[in-house]
């Protein structure tokens, strides 16, 4: 079982899995440690990753990327509308409220959503892990922001679902960071060690604070700016320099979706030109209207560009000292990682805020991952690790409403306030007729995107036929799962019924124990009835007899339905959809590989021909040939530039029919010619054996030892008057052939016996051989010692030379085994 963490971030991907020697990061087929969170449509086929990244100039409307932006999000949020203008492929808003994206792919054009759209990325660094590990991957561990709704966590768990991934745990980013620093830590002091971890990633930036104990991590508090991250300084440059080039060169890339990418990507290689040197230049050839561009910046007028976003940093660090409460002083260590962390003035910034200076003792861009695998480790059977607990929070306030009755858990209906730990259980007691309707929703509106639906998920639990029509008691189990999804996990029907064999004198009661958990809280809605019935007295009949009330419990149906969220129907379809993408892709590569094997023989043969193959072909078989491959070699340029898998197989096994022949007469002589060597070779052994065979078999063997020499000296002579382009006499198969024969005929009669001479006793075996076959003849066995049996024979000669009795004593017997005797 593999023991998978993912990263998936804005912009690159990590995959990290758990070895027995640590944690290691998987390289992908390019051999780098990050692969791009690209997906890109080609004419024929998708490209992922890497390949999708290359390919992201000659496909610029067709290219998926910044999906994480997208995920789980309404097409109307102001905030997915800024993302859709940088954003070069074209986009609509679902019948769900969703984002649909429409791109061309085979001529034709196509609808994906974003979950789709992650769910290839999730598949292609499935491959890559299997590829790796040699093994299916399966369960995993995925990083996930700190901010993500309900919503963008079940379209995370969807995408894992739709290629057969199945997460253990959504992680936030922060507290994975947080678990790969404290397992390792062992020179925890004395009290509470305070650690602020800054995650500057490429599209946004969390700020979480954890206390950290011997075995122990705890999250205090999760801050964010879902909106500010390297790429935002990106934007700057980019936006400088776009004014710049159309008032220098005339041009607006504005207009051209694949200047602007160029124009992007190149600002971003000068971003980190700035991080490490004063001043940066940036040249594009031909980027818009045959125009070569050319520009410079310093670091100093790209840090007072910047002013703007360095002020933001400081926002989510201050919220998130404010809601653990805690002041700047109380921090011992801050641990600045993320793509968007090397910007030299962000150090310095965060140096003033914090008052200690920003540590990089991880590593900026596979921290998450590596805290994932981890994590995956840990819920894994498969692997042991030490004891070490994770106590994460959720940043959200997250209330329940009731159809029939308020529900009063607290403020606002408030369920799981904002830090509740990570996961919970509550407990609720309703009382109900015949359904309870419960909806979930986040009380706080602040805490959301802009536009963002305060509905999480409805239930409706029931019928409750135990009723009969009248009020009965129902508890609800409310979860804050791993994932941070708030989920029903049961309902259960709680009927009383009175028993009448208990006694007045009986103090023990029929009622069971609330179903709580140790960790888990209760929150009873109980009516006046409910409530003297759990606290009166037990009726007792006049006889003396009680008649107590005992409970029966019974599950009761739960259906969820998520708003926003897809179907288990809408799942499998595109699960079935992923599958024909991938077979699809799978045949295009097979038919670029087999046109590559089919270009690869004609430039292959072409000289083997007429210098290798040279005498073993004759004259019209080389013109033959030379003729194949030059069509060959046209018709792959010209109509078969774009044909079929079975095409270009057809046109490989063609031209090898046409080779065959002479392939093979070169390859035979040498085969021929070892194989000559063996059957002489045998012809000599078989000679020199038949000397212990009787002398019938002896004659026997002989015999055919000088019909096989014959019939190889006739052969021989027969191909030595032939030319080497002719087919030969015969074939180096004929003469393995004719040496096993021979090997069989001289097995013929033969008797072999086995002897097995042990420490303690002797085994002897009587085999015959005949026609390939053996036959155990007789078994015998000895257990006696050869020591003891030597002994034997010399007390008798000494006591019939010199009359002296000689018994087995154990000096004796020593002095024999020692050469003394």
């Amino acid at each position: 079982m593999s023991v998978v963490g993912f990263d998936i971030g804005n912009e690159n991907c990590v995959i990290a899995v758990v070895k027995q020697r640590g944690v290691d990061v998987l390289l992908n087929d390019e051999s780098k440690r990050e692969t791009p969170a690209v997906v890109c449509f080609g004419e024929k086929q998708r490209f992922l990753g890497s390949a999708g990244a290359a390919s992201a100039m000659m496909h610029p409307k067709s290219t998926i990327s910044q999906v994480k932006r997208l995920i789980g999000r309404k097409f109307s949020d102001p905030e997915v509308q800024n993302e859709l203008k940088m954003l070069p492929f074209e986009t609509s808003e679902s019948l769900d409220g969703g984002i649909s994206i429409h791109l061309k792919y085979l001529k034709e054009t196509h609808t994906f959503t974003p979950v789709q759209i992650l769910a290839m990325l999730f598949a292609h660094l499935k491959t890559i892990a299997e590829k790796d590990l040699g093994t299916d991957v399966t369960d995993c561990v995925i990083g996930v922001p700190s901010y993500f709704t309900d919503l963008q966590r079940r379209a995370y768990l969807n995408a894992a679902s739709i290629v057969g991934l199945k997460p253990l745990r959504l992680i936030h980013d922060c507290t994975a960071i947080g678990l790969g620093y404290g397992i390792y830590k062992t020179d925890f002091p004395s009290k509470v060690l305070v650690v602020a971890f800054i995650d500057i990633g490429q599209c946004d930036t969390q700020v979480s604070i954890a206390a950290f104990q011997a075995g122990k991590m705890m999250i205090l508090s999760h801050a964010f700016d879902r909106s500010l991250g390297g790429r935002d300084f990106d934007e700057l440059l980019f936006c400088h320099f776009a004014a710049k080039f159309n008032e220098q060169y005339n041009i607006d890339v504005y207009c051209s979706a694949k200047a602007c990418t160029r124009l992007r990507a190149a600002c971003e290689k000068l971003k980190k030109v700035l991080s490490a040197n004063s001043e940066g230049h940036l040249n594009i050839e031909c980027l818009m209207d045959e125009k070569d561009v050319k520009g410079i910046i310093k670091r100093e007028e790209f840090e007072n560009l910047a002013s703007g976003l360095l002020e933001r940093i400081c926002i989510p660090c201050n919220k998130a000292l404010a809601d653990a409460g805690l002041t700047a002083e109380k921090i011992n260590f801050v641990e600045l990682v993320g793509s968007g962390s090397r910007i030299p003035v962000i150090s310095r910034l965060l140096t003033s805020l914090f008052k200690r200076e920003p540590s990089r003792t991880l590593n900026a861009s596979e921290c998450v991952g590596r805290g994932c695998a981890l994590q995956c480790a840990m819920l894994s059977p498969v692997f042991r690790v030490k004891e070490y607990e994770v106590q994460d929070s959720i940043p959200f306030s997250i209330g329940l409403s009731s159809d029939e009755s308020p529900i009063c858990a607290g403020s606002n209906g408030v369920i799981f306030p904002k830090g509740q730990p990570i996961p919970s259980v509550k407990t609720l007691t309703f009382q109900c007729r015949n359904f309870l309707h419960l909806e979930t929703f986040y009380a706080n509106l602040n805490e959301l995107p802009p536009g963002t639906s305060p509905k999480i998920s409805s239930f409706t639990i029931g019928p409750f036929h135990g009723s009969h029509g009248n009020t009965t008691e129902a508890k609800v189990r409310v979860q804050l799962n791993l994932h941070g999804i708030v989920c029903i996990e049961s309902a259960t029907l709680i009927e009383d019924h009175v028993d009448d064999s208990v006694t007045a004198g009986d103090h023990h009661s029929n009622f069971e124990a609330m179903d709580v958990e140790p960790n888990s809280e209760t929150v009873g809605y109980v009516t006046e009835d409910c409530v003297n019935r759990k606290c009166g007295s037990p009726c007792c009949s006049v006889d003396g007899t009680r008649k107590d009330k005992a409970n029966r419990r019974l599950r009761v149906e739960v259906s969820e339905n998520i708003y926003g969220g897809m179907t288990k129907d809408e799942i499998l379809e595109a699960h079935e959809k992923e599958l024909q993408l991938t077979q699809h892709d799978r045949t295009m590569e097979l038919t670029k590989d087999k046109k590559n094997s089919l270009e690869a023989y004609v430039y292959e043969m072409r000289p083997k021909l007429f210098n290798t193959y040279r005498n073993y072909a004759s004259e019209k078989e080389r013109d033959g040939i030379s003729r194949g491959l030059q069509e060959t070699e046209e018709w792959l340029y010209d109509d078969g530039e774009d044909e079929t898998l079975h095409a270009y197989s057809a046109k490989l096994e063609d031209l090898k029919q046409l080779v065959g022949p002479i392939e093979n007469r070169y390859k035979d002589e040498e085969a021929r010619a070892q194989a000559t060597r063996d059957l002489l070779s045998s012809i000599v052994e078989h000679r020199m054996s038949a000397g212990s065979v009787p002398l019938q078999n002896k004659e026997q063997i002989i015999d055919e030892c000088n019909k096989a020499e014959q019939w190889l000296r006739e052969k021989m002579q027969q191909q030595d008057s032939l030319p080497k382009c002719s087919d030969p006499v015969f074939w180096s198969s004929d003469i393995q052939s004719k040496k096993e024969e021979l090997n069989i005929f001289s097995q013929q009669g033969s008797v072999v016996a086995f002897i097995d001479i042990g420490q303690c006793d002797i085994h002897v075996s009587i085999a015959a051989f005949q026609a390939g076959k053996m036959m155990i003849l007789s078994h015998e066995h000895r257990e006696r010692h050869f020591d003891e049996l030597l002994f034997g024979h010399f007390a008798a000669k000494f006591k019939e030379k010199y009359s002296i009795e000689c018994l087995m004593g154990e000096k004796m017997l020593r002095h024999y085994q020692e050469g003394k005797f």
